[in-house]
């Protein structure tokens, strides 16, 4: 048997934040978060070739949003 914590449950390992944004699909549904607030969610429009820069159509919002790396943000699959 396994010690507890050594294995992710399918839920916490889907719910962790993406390191790779290059890794995002569009169309994938995340999360944009800073100091631990989520401050946008929405569908992944686009992602740069460098993995550094997204757009996210968020609900209900007519534009797409532009979030950046640099910017301190972190993306979590929902």
């Amino acid at each position: 048997m396994k010690a507890r914590g050594t294995v992710l449950s399918r839920r916490m390992a889907h719910a962790a934040t993406v390191s790779d944004w290059g890794s995002l699909h569009v169309g994938e549904r995340v999360e944009i978060i800073k100091q631990a607030h989520v401050i946008a969610a929405g569908e992944v429009e686009e992602i740069s070739r460098s993995g550094n820069v997204l757009w996210l159509v968020c609900s209900g919002a007519a534009e797409s949003q532009l979030f950046m790396k640099s910017d301190g943000v972190q993306v979590r699959r929902m």
